[in-house]
């Protein structure tokens, strides 16, 4: 078994409730302090590539696709107990770790981007996020039939989406960053 988790990262997801709150939880907490952050001439200011979406959509969003990915962590436990192809139990295995390494990336990007106000490195945080996704969606849908799909491809997409926004924020204000403000805010 090359991905062995510890116990208690496979038994959380195992209970629904848990598994659909541990990443609205975290979600919550890493998002709380953007709503000053949001409304900042910081945040004002930057120059936005088209297509951004207003403020009040993202807290809409993230808490259902926070419920989304999680019970599809609660769905790769139950292929994991319930599977009986070796093959179909490691990609759940593997799947479940990239489920919590793509929701440590995703905690993150919150406080690197707002927080820090560092858009390139939320830009690589984003990119190391959505890849993790994308490949935790592919591992998981053999072994639960799909359903996990269901679930993880609308979080795909706007990962891809939020992507294409923060490298854009990241392209459209680099001069500024570089003439004025030093490599830290980068």
């Amino acid at each position: 078994m090359p991905y062995q988790l510890p116990p208690l990262l496979v038994d959380l997801p195992r209970n629904p409730v848990l598994a659909v709150g541990i990443p609205l939880a975290l979600g919550s907490l890493s998002g709380f302090s953007t709503y000053r952050v949001v409304s900042s001439a910081w945040y004002e200011g930057l120059k936005t590539p088209p297509g951004r979406p207003p403020r009040q959509v993202f807290p809409i969003v993230w808490p259902v696709l926070y419920a989304a990915m999680g019970y599809a962590s609660h769905l790769a436990v139950h292929a994991i107990a319930t599977s009986l192809s070796p093959t179909a139990k490691a990609d759940a295995e593997e799947g479940l770790a990239l489920y919590w390494g793509q929701l440590a990336l995703n905690v993150a990007w919150t406080p690197i981007f707002f927080g820090l106000k560092n858009r390139l490195v939320g830009l690589v945080d984003l990119t190391a996020l959505t890849g993790a996704a994308y490949y935790m969606t592919y591992k998981l849908h053999g072994p639960t039939n799909g359903q996990t799909t269901y679930f993880l491809a609308p979080y795909c997409a706007w990962l891809t989406f939020a992507l294409y926004l923060n490298g854009g924020v990241w392209y459209l204000n680099r001069n500024y960053e570089l003439k004025g403000k030093g490599k830290a805010d980068l």
